[in-house]
């Protein structure tokens, strides 16, 4: 056996080159291949119809049809089930249905006379979220310190169910070292505290498919010492549970799970490997992890639940060892050992069987090449039949998991299943031989133009298809001869590649593609253009502040090329300041600051290529006027090389007259007449005080030097050059920096890189050796070499997957240092799904949040960039109200799980759904869901009117609130007198139906101004009150009676009288005084005092006598400022005013979710003319008497 599967592997060697896997053009026969199909465990939502995919091409379009468990699913015969047209994917209606009638294995066939293609089993089950089964959950009495266990035990759902811990309030119980949750969703104590003593530890179990939440019954804990649990244990006997009626002590650790020394635990290849070792003690232990054979893998390893979880990504069979964790605490520490077995589900090794495309009489192969744990089996199948029951065929033979096709015929199309299954699962892949007599065609577009950079690598396609394949020759001109040799390389693909582009090079280009049954031209056209180049740098300067400055920078470029000149300072753009003037050619730069010191880079750009260069500008003081006059330093002299060396050599030289001003440093440049004649470049400085420099050198540079004494005015002339200094070529000491690996496509990889100068080559002939292989399957490196480019493409890439890099620089002398691996990733494509396990919580009346599972990263395709949730309004809750579709979006940048949707609207039904985007776009969204929001309080009233107002009463009506926010239950009016200082008198209280718009007050006092406050209400509370104030009307007849009266002449008349009598008894009384008589009327009010004249006592409750300017005193217990307003004690928006019983809390997003809780108080209404407290956020305190 094992010789005839070695003679197979030469065969298939040997017939290798013959014919390569191609993608057939869709207007010609071929057979048809499945492009979309459900996944193999399908769970599906029961209350939303069933649909399973199955999409396929092929010439001409196949049918379709379906096995369900194994037998023939007559689809048309089924009334629930339709098919859509031109299409194999079926929709299963289950409104008049049970979903259980549809669940089992389906499996999709699409056949065209040219074959029969079949797709995975897909197992269709339903989603399950059963409810929880009924129990009485006793009170748990447990002594501080031990440790407990508080049991989840979820029903079991389909998928698992998501278990957390929360408590009445919804908010998550806090989790530590000591408290923790268990991957089974059970709660640990490693030693409990009082503080962990509460009523409402509720687990709950949400199920992902169903959007449903179960909540298991509250457990009550309570956490006593030994005396307190003595104390209460009669009134807890017969309905508590207790625990450890001894006293407890500090204790060494032991683990609650896993039990033992020792366990065991398998995981897939390509799973998930979750470890858990939870322990008890007291001190709380601390959890450590080892792998007892190694390390433990860099970058998939992940430490979760405080150190208590231990997860491994992307389980490889490396993976399989002994693990260890240990809890430790003061007292001592305790081990237990995990042995990790990795099986491994059948996986491709070099992908599935690529389809095949033969012309009649030719070879080829179809290797299904796949590895797994146990070692799975290898069973192939010719159209859905196995192949040993299909007809016979002489040119075809099957070789364990290699089929071998020699001189196949006209007719022997077909689609080939291959199926590779072990214990854990299986791969099944279709890959069609098409046989196909067809002339060649190229798909490159006709006449199209190339344009290269002369010195670049150019590349021309001829992209072309054909049976047998067809053969590209190239021809320039008048076709007088194929381009081939030393200039010209031709690849498989039919690219023409020239490696250096020169300007003979421009012109016409021939495809030409040939195969037996034809032949077929395409013409294209390459013109090579000039490189941009900066024929005059700027220059290093060292300017006075407050002097101008100018950097030139002459450019030549292509003609044909439209340049763009850039400036940049210190790699970063140009100030915007009007003293920095561009022009096409300079830099000039007035006034010069301090701040302008730095490095100036002008760039040139052109549609194909760029050239740069930079000069640094020094800024120095501006010298005041001396009596010495000050100048630049004389260039140096007499330069001179001495101790000469393959890579450094001794530069002297002799100063020149510093001119009044001490030269501070020399500045050494050079030409490199091989590489950039005409530009001098910075090679070092050295102190003003030495006139020698040791330089050190680079291979394959024909150096001269010259140089610049600086002094405090200014740099000197240059000096005279240097004789020419040449070093030996040798290999380069440097790589490429700046390796990248990106995609412009879907299914390619473009590997760039920053070149290497003339002067890093280190020697003539300078290029490549580009490297690439795949990071996950640590394949071996495929290597080209480029010249005259920065780039280079790799065709044919998977979808977004890893890449290892590298660039190494090779000259005619040798090859670089061993370059660094870079990453990179291959072309970003949509991602394919969307996120799953939607759903929204709503956390009160205006913010709701929406929590999703992320999208698996092999179906993002692309770099994450994060999640959009669209949302929008349908409508109020309220009857008859419009729909609103404006959508609304928010994007959650990175990796999120969650978000808030703040400023909703409350009583409103709002739907949404989620996305996740990449680099490439979107994906789709989730299906639509829909949330109803609360009800909220409602808006302030619309209005409120006063009528009929008469002397004791008047009527208020007012319009229900714009903004309901629920069902109105009622309204509250409030009402309170005003007087003069606009203080404010008690306060009434009118509660109204809902129902009601007006209402009637009588007994109110006339002339006197009173405020009214309404607010309607809902079942959430009160909303905002809408005020006003009004003075009831006095009757006129009254008023005309009282002006008839004061106006009567015996009225005047009295008056005056009495004005007289008292004057009188004031003469009287100034007379007996003036005379040195005693008047008794102190000592006869000691002895007979009136009680008219008597304040009122706070234990009788009578009143003082009444005075007419008590209406112009302040009313009693308020506080008034001089200036006759009203001052605020605190201010309506303190905080204290929110509630400081704990109730107030921020939730973890910020959002505040406390009830207002306005400051009111009240004075005992007993204490006779001491005022009651004004519900009011001023705090007035108001008389009673003061409005009688």
């Amino acid at each position: 056996m094992e010789r005839r599967r070695m003679e197979a592997v030469l065969l298939v060697l040997f017939l290798g080159h013959l014919v390569t896997a191609l993608d057939v053009p869709l207007d010609l026969p071929q057979p048809p291949t499945i492009t979309q199909e459900s996944p193999k465990d399908y769970i599906i939502d029961p209350r939303e119809n069933i649909i399973i995919h199955c999409e396929a091409k092929g010439k001409p379009h196949p049918s379709f049809s379906w096995t369900r468990n194994g037998t023939h699913f007559d689809v048309d015969n089924d009334p629930n089930v339709n098919m859509k047209a031109h299409s194999g994917t079926l929709v299963v209606d289950i409104s008049r249905e049970k979903v259980e009638n549809y669940e089992g294995v389906y499996q999709c066939t699409a056949r065209n006379k040219h074959g029969t293609a079949v797709s995975n089993n897909i197992v269709v089950r339903q989603s399950r979220s059963p409810l929880w089964s009924k129990e009485k959950i006793k009170p748990i009495v447990v002594q501080e310190g031990v440790s407990l266990v508080l049991p989840c035990r979820p029903p079991a759902g389909l998928p698992p169910p998501i278990i957390f811990w929360m408590d009445n309030n919804f908010q998550r119980l806090p989790q530590s070292r000591r408290v923790s949750q268990s991957l089974n969703g059970d709660l640990y104590f490693s030693n409990v505290r009082r503080e962990d003593s509460r009523n409402d530890y509720i687990c709950y179990a949400r199920f992902p498919h169903t959007q449903t939440i179960q909540q298991k019954q509250p457990i009550n804990v309570r956490v006593l010492n030994l005396d307190a649990i003595n104390d209460t244990m009669a009134d807890f006997y017969n309905d508590t549970d207790l625990f450890s009626e001894a006293p407890v002590d500090e204790r060494r650790p032991t683990f609650l799970i896993p039990s033992g020394t020792s366990s065991t635990k398998m995981v897939l290849r390509g799973h998930v490997l979750e470890m858990e070792c939870i322990a008890e003690g007291l001190p709380t232990p601390e959890i450590s992890w080892t792998k007892i054979s190694g390390d433990l893998p860099a970058g998939r390893t992940f430490f979760l639940h405080y150190n208590k979880t231990l997860r491994i990504v992307d389980v490889s069979e490396s993976d399989a060892a002994d693990y260890r964790c240990t809890a430790k605490n003061q007292l001592g520490a305790v081990h237990h050992t995990i042995r990790v077995s990795v099986k491994a589900a059948p996986y491709w090794i070099s992908g599935p069987p690529r389809n095949l495309v033969l012309a009649p009489g030719e070879n080829g192969t179809l290797t299904c090449m796949a590895s797994g744990t146990p070692k799975p089996s290898v069973t192939w199948a010719m159209n859905g039949i196995p192949i040993e029951n299909s007809p016979k065929d002489v040119s075809r033979k099957v070789e364990d998991d290699t089929i071998i096709f020699t001189g196949v015929q006209t007719g022997s199309s077909a689609v080939y299943q291959c199926n590779i299954s072990n214990d854990y699962g299986y791969l099944l892949s279709n890959a069609f031989v098409n046989v196909l007599s067809e002339p060649p065609r190229v798909l490159t577009p006709a006449n199209k133009v190339y344009q290269v950079i002369k010195n670049h690598q150019a590349m021309i396609d001829c992209a072309s298809f054909g049976s047998p394949i067809p053969k590209i020759t190239w021809f320039k001109g008048s076709r007088s001869m194929s381009l081939d040799g030393d200039y010209y390389i031709t690849h498989n693909n039919g690219t023409l590649e020239i490696y250096v582009a020169q300007a003979q090079n421009s012109g016409k280009y021939t495809c030409v593609a040939r195969n037996s049954l034809g032949i077929y031209e395409n013409h294209v056209h390459l013109e090579v253009k000039e490189p941009t180049r900066i024929l005059k740098q700027p220059e290093y300067k060292v300017v006075q502040r407050g002097r101008s400055v100018v950097f030139e920078c002459k450019v030549k470029h292509d003609p044909s090329l439209i340049p763009t000149m850039t400036w940049l300072k210190d790699d970063g753009e140009l100030p915007d300041d009007e003293r920095l003037i561009v022009d096409n050619d300079s830099l000039t730069i007035t006034e010069v600051t301090e701040n302008d010191a730095g490095v100036y880079t002008c760039i040139m750009n052109t549609t194909l290529d760029h050239d740069s260069a930079t000069a640094e500008l020094t800024v120095v003081e501006a010298t005041p006027t001396p009596a010495v006059i000050h100048e630049h330093p004389d260039p140096p002299t007499d330069l001179e090389l001495t101790d000469q060396k393959k890579r450094s050599v001794q530069l002297t030289w002799t100063p020149g007259d510093e001119h009044n001003s001490p030269i501070q440093k020399f500045l050494i440049q050079y030409e490199d007449s091989l590489h950039h004649r005409g530009h001098w470049h910075n090679l070092t400085e050295v102190p003003g005080t030495r006139t020698t420099a040791h330089l050190k050198l680079s291979p394959y540079v024909h150096y001269t030097f010259r140089v610049l004494a600086l002094n405090a005015i200014g740099p000197s002339r240059p000096s005279f050059p240097s004789r020419m200094y040449r070093t030996d070529p040798a290999a380069p000491d440097e790589n490429p920096t700046g390796v990248e690996g990106f995609g412009t496509e879907h299914n390619n990889l473009v590997i760039s890189w920053k070149p290497l100068s003339g002067f890093q080559a280190n020697g003539p002939g300078l290029h490549y050796k580009v490297m690439w292989r795949q990071k996950a399957l640590d394949s071996d490196w495929t290597t080209v070499t480029v010249a005259n480019n920065s780039k280079f493409v790799v065709v044919g890439t998977p979808t977004f997957v890893p890449y290892e890099l590298k660039v190494q620089a090779v000259n005619d002398h040798g090859e670089g240092p061993e370059p660094k691996i870079a990453e990179g990733y291959s072309g970003e494509d949509l991602p394919i799904a969307a996120p799953e396990n939607v759903q929204a919580i709503i956390v009160n009346s205006t913010l709701a949040k929406v929590h999703w599972d992320p999208v698996p990263f092999h179906l993002i395709r692309g770099h994450l960039k994060g999640y959009k949730v669209y949302y929008w309004r349908k409508h109020s809750l309220h009857k008859h109200n419009p729909d609103h579709m404006e959508k609304d979006i928010l994007t959650f940048s990175g990796n999120h799980t969650h978000g808030m949707l703040p400023g909703l609207h409350p009583f409103s039904l709002y739907s949404f759904n989620v996305r996740v985007f990449n680099g490439k776009g979107e994906g789709p969204p989730s299906p639509t869901q829909q949330f109803k929001m609360p009800e909220g309080v409602p808006g302030p009233p619309t209005s409120l009117l006063v009528s009929n107002p008469n002397l004791d009463s008047l009527t208020l009506e007012w319009g229900p609130p714009h903004d309901r926010n629920g069902h109105i239950t009622g309204y509250t009016l409030k009402y309170q007198p005003v007087n003069n200082s606009n203080e404010l008198g008690p306060l009434e209280e009118v509660a109204l139906a809902a129902n009601e718009t007006s209402i009637t007050l009588p007994n109110l006092k006339y002339s006197t101004r009173y405020k009214f406050y309404l607010s309607a209400k809902t079942v959430t509370g009160p909303g905002p009150d809408i005020t006003q104030e009004v003075v009831p009307v006095m009757d006129e007849a009254v008023a005309s009676r009282q002006v008839d009266i004061a106006t009567q002449g015996w009225f005047i008349g009295l008056m005056c009288a009495i004005a007289l009598l008292i004057l009188i008894l004031l003469i009287i009384c100034f007379i007996q005084r003036n005379k040195g008589g005693k008047y008794p009327v102190k000592e006869k009010e000691d002895a007979h005092t009136d009680p008219e004249f008597q304040p009122m006592k706070d234990d009788d409750c009578t009143f003082v006598e009444y005075s007419d300017n008590e209406d112009h005193k302040p009313l009693k217990g308020s506080r008034t400022p001089s200036n006759g307003t009203v001052k605020r004690d605190d201010s309506d928006d303190s905080l204290v005013d929110y509630g400081e019983g704990g109730d107030g809390q921020f939730n973890e997003d910020g959002s505040f979710i406390g009830q207002y809780s306005g400051k009111s108080a009240s004075r005992d209404t007993a204490e006779g003319h001491e005022s009651s407290e004004a519900p009011s956020p001023i705090n007035a305190m108001n008389s009673l008497n003061s409005f009688v």
